[in-house]
């Protein structure tokens, strides 16, 4: 058994005091923790030959000498095991496994045996993977040691004993040679670099060699690293040193290069033993030592520079340390043993709990182990630097921060991301976590970005805006055609937002607004910035068009919908989404009742959270639309168009159509454009695009020069698509494409160059075509540019241009006009609102007054104020104020003023300065007002320029608002205190003013100018700031001064968190000189005493504690040291017996016996004994203290102390060895113990052992045990008999006794033969005195003896008071026994009855024919009551039997008695079971009910029948059941068959009955023939159903007859049924959609009026399935949407082929029993023993197959 120790002291001895100093230094060392044993050691030698930890930590594999391979999960549970093989199998199983090593990805498993072989198996990353061999390396020697390096999954190096060291390639399986020793020296052991570049060999020669791969750095080769002083037998590769360890007891160190470092020498311990293994933690600063029972730990000391035995830990019965391996995370060590034995250790520096919910484990300086307690999650914090972790903290529960001394390690506990940046870290840093991507660091207005993963900043920026609403952070990988994008949006001051490429570290855009900004956010692919401002007001900002639009005037809550370009947003009670953010202007709106609260996407489904009132409504989102811009982005047009083709055409599908064709369009793919402008209808487009494809449909326009024309025609490049024609010769063309455009004047040009004559045709086709189509404007432009005045005026009159047949005569004022004509102008200009076209013709006809009228009225004031300097000068005045409004109506602010200051208007200019932004203009103009009014506005031009950061104008004009604590809090946050300073006393009140000085002092402060800073302070008299300000700095002199100046009453205290500020910095002489002035010379002491600094300590301690204080610290020194040196020590102060006594008192009598070994205190010995031993006893450790006190010579304390604890046993021991004179007394106690227990008898020996039986005669005369007493007297006193005596008689008259005293009354009386009152006494005892009922069961009995043998009178009374009160207690038969004692039969019967003791009731009832039916009476009515079916069925109640059984639901045994009442009562119950099982929804049960017991033809029970098949027949595609359909058509024939066979006419209801039969057997055929594949057969029966719509759903009738209709190659039914299930599905998905339309089915007896279905038959995937099979056969050519005819036989009318009735001439025809077809008359058939007649052909089919009636089941043969 393995006995697990703590780790011992280090195996070097060094002086104290440098001992003290290292252990400062050097820290926490490594602590090794058993944890478990996870393989228990065998009774022998079984020797753990390897372990092996997987790289992810999940598995440790271990193998012994028994040559099996166990696995273990991380905890140390096994999971599996597998037994090796041999090299060859055929050969005896002789081998070990040397070496034993995961892969670097941890899927496979390498053994190394000496069999001359490696095998690598693949075990996989889950548990419970098949294993199997995958690479096996075969070799002509035994192999030793095996190792797979970091880095290198596919390549394991391995050596054998000729020396060699190979690597095994396992792509190739082949081995190649690394090296080989020259003397073929046998390979001991191997070690790999921690970064898998090297690998070193120990030869047994002595030697090591090391092999370099190739890593970039240098060429691959081969050295001799070192000469070891003995053949290596463990070898571990550290962080900076490799550790070698052999026979000789010695532990080396080398360095990278192999020169020694250092040498531990263990030869000369007196256990010595050579260390068989060793291993360095994954840090690679720790080595672990495995010996002999012992594990070692070696760590460097950096201050020593040298590597130090840290740790030794014992552990008994390990034996030899056979093999030891790390957990890839340093959190566990587990070591094998020579014994068999695996144990795991936990590994760590130190550990501590954060918050409750996460451990931090530092498993060594540079790498933490962080585990959630909650989950068990953990995670790696590793600084890649290897710098040591100094803090950690955890915030949001998920993200880690931990600092360095030089860098900041950051990670996602979610996605197990970390980084670790180059960062000196200042302590007031604050960290963001709102971007699961990047954690934003923000410290002294500087943020950086540090992306999780990535050990590098991502980038930086200057910003004092932190809020995680100001800042948008996207990062993409790059993902098909799109590449990585890494992009920050933030705010540079409250009006700019900066777009940054963090990748190129470029600014991408600056959009700078008039209003704060109060949100932004980029979209997932960082194209486009929203962004709303301080106004409500919500702006889109493409980035890269540099444009801004305006979404929502109000928008009170807007989002990205996550992973998409799609906004939501909220304006008042609309909810709006842009599903297309290029279209801004196609949005859709939703009435909303409340506040959006979020947007959840999950499971392809997006869904807007509203916060209605009390409920949370969600709203769903189109997904298709969202997911259509993610394929735009991709470029994946095809996936766009796949994505809005099913869409129904809305504003926002048909602004995609647009936008996808656009983009398709720029990007060359045609057939897309040419697709979606179909899908919007712009079929000319479409046209386009398709004779440009069909010119050039290889290239898409590529090569073509027609094509390449029309593309630049499409897109309006018409100097493009002329240079193309025109380069090719085709003039004509170029000319044409201009006409066609109509323009013709482009096309004129072209002519001109080629023919004039051609130009001039051209342009009279272009007058008489302006003329034809009414363009009288340019018609009229022609006449003008001809010269013809008068023809363009009456045109462009014409064609409504007033302003331009004006502008005709302003232009050309010499002609001569008409006068009405003028007019004609004036009055349409004035009906067109030309107001100044209008004016200048009035002036033109100096019309003056109607000028001025027109141009006031049409707001042309330049006009109209130049007319009125020249006409009217005493009306420029009001015409400037009027021009001053109208400007600022027209939000044209800036032009209004120079209006209102000629005006004389000077409130109205300074408003419109202001307005205008245009501050020392308003500021001129309030020069002239009074103070009062031109108060707000100087304070509003104040905040302008502080906000403009021009201070001295702002400081003027806050003065002149009289505002001067405004201008002093604007120089205090500039600060400029001189200025605050100089306004703060010239306008302020005195607490202003001191505001003001606490500021400045601040300041100051973090200047560093602490005097000046006391000085501020102090003027404002605020000492106790003063004085917080040297404390922060630790200049305790100044606190000191201070305190004593102010705060006196305070300054002993200060005096003592001043000693205790300096004793932690070390400087204990003054902390000393402030404990005493402080007046806590103790804290003093204890200070000393920390310190080690002893006397100091004692110095104190005599000149300010006295002797007590002087004689606790003496002792506490002499405890410290050695204890020969501690006592010496008190000897020589002369405070040993003093020392002793307080070592007494205080508990350490470890030390107190120490002491008293000193030939000067021998006397106080005994005194310790005792003192020692009474602390044992109050601590229960009774045996020590025993000893003890004998010690002290006190034994008969030791006596007390046993008898206190009752310990009986231990206190005669000590008696009878030390003190036997008080065994008596000891007998005495315990008999009183035992008599307190009620242990009489036990009490009673203890008396009588004692010699007192007086004790035991009064123990019982107190508990009243009269006999007992009695008997004691008459053996022992028998002077006490006469006296015993009489307390008996004494005590029968007490009111109240006991049980046993009443009990020993009433014996008493029964021996005086009273037997009455012995009876009574008796009697008088019940259930009141005890609650024990068989002893009053006892004494009941003994009274009724006592009647009965001597009291024959009172037989009757006594025996029926007993009997009753025996019922009373459910001591029914012993109260019948004692009835039947005196023959009270029917009492001892009704006795019985009430205990259900029935068969004993009627066994005394037997005789008594009255009684015995009462007791069956009785009987029936208990097992009606207890509902005992099984009862009433023995007892022949069958009907009552019955009931409950169907009550319980025991059908089985219901009928089961039912067919013994006949079948009607089957059939009864059995309707009743059915109703049952239908009322709980299971219908496919109820009918198997009623089919195998029997239906009731009752028409009350129609409905029910009807609710069963029905239920059946509507079951899901996955739920419906074909033996749920035969059980119907079973029990329905059972019903229908006497209607079928009967020759008279039948009623209503059973006619409903026979159509639910034809339904469900027709549904029964139509399921069997699609099994068997008679698929004619099954789509007649199906289309056949449909006639049943209403008995059986419409849906599921439609599909099946649309797929058996189909399956049967009736393309054209298949097509119309299927179209008619689509019909039905979407009205099934929106009632509101209208009805059905049903023209395929007006002369069908198909029926279409029914109800729609709730539930579907199928599932939407079949349901896509269908549309998609449904479309596929629209664009068939062979197939048309309509049903198959026949011809009449009565009529010969066309007519629908599967109705039964002839639409023409209702000739109503048979129906086929097997297809459900119209019987024709050559085709009539009917089956021998059949009920039905059948279509012949249908018939032989289906008998063919099948052999048995499709009506009855018997046995039939085809027809001829």
């Amino acid at each position: 058994m393995l006995r697990h120790g703590n780790p011992g002291l280090g195996a070097r001895a060094q002086a104290a005091d440098y001992r003290e100093a290292n252990r400062q230094t050097r820290g926490i060392s490594m602590q090794l923790t058993y944890l478990k044993t996870v393989l228990s050691q065998a009774e022998g030698i079984s020797k753990i030959t390897a372990l092996s930890w997987s790289a992810n930590s999940q598995k440790l594999a271990a193998v012994g000498a028994d040559k099996v391979v166990h696995v273990f999960d991380e905890s140390g549970e096994r999971k599996d095991k597998f037994k090796t093989k041999a090299a060859d199998p055929s050969s005896t199983q002789n081998y070990v496994v040397r070496s034993m090593a995961f892969s670097p990805d941890s899927t496979k498993l390498a053994l190394a045996q000496s069999d001359n072989i490696v095998f690598v198996y693949r075990l996989g990353l889950e548990w419970g993977e098949k294993k199997s061999i995958c690479n096996k390396f075969q070799q002509t020697a035994s192999v030793t040691a095996m190792l797979w390096p970091k880095g290198r999954d596919h390549e394991l190096v391995f050596a054998t004993s000729d020396g060699k060291v190979k690597l095994g390639v396992l792509k190739t399986n082949k081995p190649l040679t690394l090296y080989e020793h020259p003397d073929a020296s046998y390979v001991t052991c191997m070690a790999a670099r921690r970064d898998g570049n090297a690998v070193l060999s120990g030869h047994a020669d002595s030697s090591l060699h090391v092999f370099y791969f190739d890593d970039g750095t240098g060429p691959a080769g081969t050295a001799k690293f070192a000469q070891h002083s003995c053949p290596p037998t463990a070898i571990a590769w550290g962080a900076d040193a490799l550790l070698v360890t052999g026979s000789d007891c010695k532990v080396t160190l080398y360095d990278n290069q192999g020169s020694m470092l250092q040498q531990i020498d263990f030869s000369n311990a007196a256990d010595a033993r050579d260390f068989t293994s060793a291993a360095f933690n994954p840090g690679g600063h720790v080595a672990v030592l495995g010996g002999f029972n012992c594990l070692t730990t070696c760590t460097f000391n950096a201050q020593a520079g040298l590597w130090e035995m840290a740790a030794t830990k014992k552990i008994e019965n390990l034996y030899s340390v056979t093999a030891m391996e790390w957990k890839a995370d340093g959190s566990k060590l587990a070591v094998g043993s020579l014994c068999g034995g695996v144990e795991l250790f936990d590994a760590c520096l130190r550990r501590h709990r954060y918050n409750g919910a996460f451990e931090f484990n530092y498993v060594s300086k540079s790498q933490v182990i962080v585990k959630r307690l909650s989950s068990g999650a953990r995670i790696v914090l590793k600084s890649r630097f290897e710098h040591e972790v100094d803090r950690i903290n955890v915030y949001q529960e998920r993200f880690l921060v931990a600092n360095t001394a030089h860098t900041l390690m950051l990670g996602d506990m979610e996605t197990c991301r970390l980084s670790e940046v180059s960062w000196e870290t200042t302590g007031t840093e604050k960290y963001h976590f709102d971007n699961p991507q990047v954690c934003l660091v923000y410290n002294a207005g500087e943020l950086s970005l540090v992306e999780y993963g990535q050990n590098d900043l991502l980038g930086s920026c200057r910003t004092e805006h932190m809020s995680p609403y100001l800042i948008s952070v996207r990062i993409n990988a790059a993902r098909g055609i799109l590449t990585e994008e890494k992009k920050m949006a933030y705010l540079v001051d409250k009006q700019t937002v900066k777009v940054m490429d963090l990748l190129g570290g470029v600014v991408l855009a600056t959009v700078s607004h008039g209003v704060k900004i109060d949100w932004l956010e980029l979209n997932a692919r960082a194209t486009h910035l929203l962004f709303r401002d301080k106004k409500r007001q919500l702006h889109l900002f493409n980035i890269a068009k540099q444009e801004r639009i305006t979404l929502l005037p109000y928008c009170s809550y807007v989002q990205w919908v996550p992973g998409s370009d799609v906004v939501v947003a909220q304006s008042r009670s609309n909810l709006c989404v842009w599903y297309s953010i290029n279209a801004p202007d196609q949005q859709t709106v939703v009435a909303i009742k409340g506040d959006v609260e979020n947007i959840e996407r999950s499971r392809g489904k997006t869904e807007v959270l509203v916060d209605e009132a009390r409920n949370m409504v969600c709203y769903v989102l189109d997904e298709n639309l969202i997911d259509f811009g993610s394929a735009l982005e991709e470029q994946d047009y095809d996936r766009a168009v796949d994505t809005l083709e099913p869409l129904e055409m809305t504003a926002e599908t048909e602004a995609q159509w647009h936008q996808l064709a656009k983009v398709a369009l720029e990007d060359g793919k045609l057939a897309i454009a040419e697709r979606c402008y179909a899908a919007v209808g712009n079929i000319a487009k479409a046209h386009y695009l398709h004779q440009v494809n069909e010119l050039s449909p290889s290239a898409e326009g590529g090569t073509n020069f027609m094509a390449q024309a029309k593309l630049a025609q499409l897109s309006k490049q018409w100097g493009v698509a002329e240079a193309v024609l025109l380069a090719q010769g085709r003039l004509e063309e170029a000319i044409q494409m201009y006409t066609q455009a109509y323009k013709w004047e482009d096309a004129i040009k072209v002519a001109s160059r080629s023919s004039a004559s051609e130009a001039a045709a051209l342009k009279r086709r272009h007058y008489q075509w302006l003329l034809e189509s009414g363009q009288d404007e340019e018609a009229g432009r022609v006449k003008e540019r001809d010269g013809d005045f008068v023809g363009a005026i009456s045109l462009f009159l014409k064609g409504g241009l007033p302003g331009k047949a004006a502008q005709a005569v302003l232009a050309h004022p010499n002609n001569n006009y008409d006068t009405g004509l003028l007019d004609s102008i004036i009055a349409t200009c004035i009906q067109a609102s030309l107001f100044e076209k209008a004016g200048s013709l009035f002036e033109y006809q100096q019309h003056w007054t109607d000028a001025k009228a027109v141009y006031r009225k049409g707001h042309v004031y330049r006009k109209a104020l130049d007319l009125m300097r020249r006409q009217f000068p005493a009306e420029v005045v009001p015409l400037e104020e009027e021009w001053g409004d109208w400007l600022m109506s027209q939000h044209q602010v800036d032009a209004a003023i120079n209006h209102f200051i000629e005006a004389g208007c000077s409130m109205k200019a300074v408003e419109a300065a202001l307005a205008a932004r245009q501050w020392q203009k308003a500021a001129a103009v309030l020069e002239s007002q009074d103070q009062r009014t031109a108060a707000p506005f100087y304070s509003r031009i104040a905040a302008h320029f502080e906000q403009a950061q021009s201070l001295d104008e702002a400081e003027r004009f806050y003065i002149k608002a009289g505002l001067a604590r405004r201008a002093v809090d604007m120089y205090a946050g500039a600060g400029k205190w001189a200025a605050a300073h100089k306004v703060a006393t010239g306008y302020l009140s005195e607490q202003e003013v001191n505001e003001v000085y606490c500021q400045k002092a601040r300041e100051l402060e973090a200047e560093g100018k602490l005097r000046e800073a006391e000085k501020m302070y102090c003027t404002i008299k605020q000492y106790d700031l003063a004085i917080g300000l040297y404390k922060q700095h630790s200049m305790w002199d100044q606190v000191i001064r201070l305190m004593s100046q102010h705060r006196k009453s305070q300054l002993a205290e200060t005096h003592v968190e001043i000693a205790q500020q300096l004793q932690g910095e070390g400087a204990l002489k003054e902390a000393e000189k402030h404990f005493v002035e402080g007046g806590d010379w103790k804290g003093g002491v204890q200070m000393y005493r920390a310190a080690g600094m002893w006397e100091g300590s004692l110095r104190l301690a005599k000149a300010h504690g006295g002797a007590l204080a002087t004689k606790q610290v003496a002792f506490a020194w002499a405890s410290s040291i050695e204890p020969e040196e501690g006592t010496q020590l008190l000897i020589k102060l002369g405070l040993l017996d003093s020392a002793i006594e307080y070592a007494l008192e205080s508990g350490a009598f470890a030390q107190a016996f120490q002491l008293c070994q000193a030939p000067a205190a021998q006397h106080k010995m005994p005194d310790c004994h005792l003192k020692y031993a009474m602390y044992l006893e109050d601590e229960g450790r009774f045996n020590e203290a025993e000893e003890e006190f004998v010690r002290a010579g006190k034994p008969k304390e030791a006596i007390d102390m046993y008898c206190h604890q009752q310990d009986w046993p231990a206190a005669l021991g000590v008696a009878d060895r030390c003190e036997p004179a008080s065994i008596p007394t000891i007998c005495a106690l315990q008999g009183e113990a035992a008599a307190q227990r009620q242990s009489w008898a036990e009490a009673e020996g203890f008396f009588l052992r004692a010699k007192q039986p007086g004790l035991a005669l009064g123990m019982y005369r107190k508990a009243k045990l009269w006999e007992a007493a009695l008997r004691i007297a008459e053996d022992y006193l028998p002077v006490k008999v006469a006296e015993v005596h009489s307390d008996i008689q004494n005590n029968m008259g007490s009111s109240k006794q006991s049980p046993e005293g009443q009990v020993a009354r009433a014996k008493a009386l029964e021996r005086g033969r009273d037997w009455s009152g012995a009876i009574d006494a008796y009697l008088a005892i019940t259930t009141q005195d005890t609650t024990d009922l068989d002893f009053l069961e006892g004494v009941w009995e003994s009274a009724a003896n006592i009647a009965m043998n001597n009291k024959k009178e009172r037989i009757s009374e006594v025996v029926n008071t007993v009997a009753q009160r025996l019922v009373q207690n459910n001591r029914h038969e012993a109260a019948a026994e004692l009835l039947q004692g005196i023959d009270d039969i029917q009492g001892a019967v009704k006795v019985y009855i009430l205990c259900n003791e029935f068969d004993k009731a009627r066994a005394l009832a037997r005789t008594d024919p009255a009684l015995k039916q009462y007791v069956e009476q009785q009987h029936t009515q208990h097992l009606l009551q207890n509902k005992n079916a099984d009862g009433l069925a023995n007892i022949g109640n069958a009907t009552e039997a019955i009931e409950i059984y169907a009550q319980q639901g025991d059908w089985a045994k219901v009928y089961q008695l039912a067919e013994q009442a006949g079948p009607q009562s089957v059939i009864k119950y059995s309707v009743r079971h059915a109703k049952q099982k239908a009322q709980q929804g299971e219908v496919a049960e109820a009918a198997a009910v009623l089919a195998e017991y029997g239906a009731s033809p009752e028409p009350a029970n129609f409905d029910l029948y009807k609710h069963i098949v029905g239920g059946v027949l509507a079951l899901s595609h996955a739920e419906q059941s074909m033996e749920g359909e035969l059980s119907c058509k079973d029990f329905l024939w059972q019903l229908v068959q006497p209607v079928l066979s009967s020759a008279q006419g039948t009623d209503l209801p059973a006619k409903e009955l026979v159509r639910w039969w034809e339904a469900v057997h027709y549904a029964v055929l139509h399921r069997r023939c699609a099994e068997a594949g008679m698929h004619n057969l099954a789509a007649k029966q199906a289309t056949s159903l449909l006639r049943y719509i209403g008995a059986l759903p419409a849906d599921k009738a439609f599909y099946e007859a649309g797929y058996a209709n189909q399956e049967a190659g009736r393309l054209n039914m298949a097509f119309v049924f299927l179209n008619r299930y689509l019909d039905l599905t979407e009205a099934m998905d929106d009632p509101d959609a209208g009805p059905l339309e049903n023209a395929d089915f007006v002369d069908t007896d198909i029926p279409f009026n029914f109800t729609v279905p709730d539930v579907h038959f199928i599932t939407e995937p079949m349901r896509e399935e269908v549309r998609d099979k449904v479309l596929a056969m629209s664009m068939h050519q062979s197939v048309s949407q309509e049903l198959s005819h026949r011809s009449c036989s009565e009529c010969g009318t066309s007519t629908y082929d599967a109705s039964l009735t002839c639409h023409s001439c209702h000739k109503v025809s048979e129906a086929c029993c097997v297809s459900g077809y119209p019987i024709q008359r050559e085709e009539r058939a009917q089956g021998l023993g059949c009920p039905l007649p059948a279509s012949q052909s249908d018939w032989n089919e289906y008998i063919t197959r099948f052999q048995t009636c499709p009506v009855t089941g018997i046995v039939q043969a085809p027809l001829l």
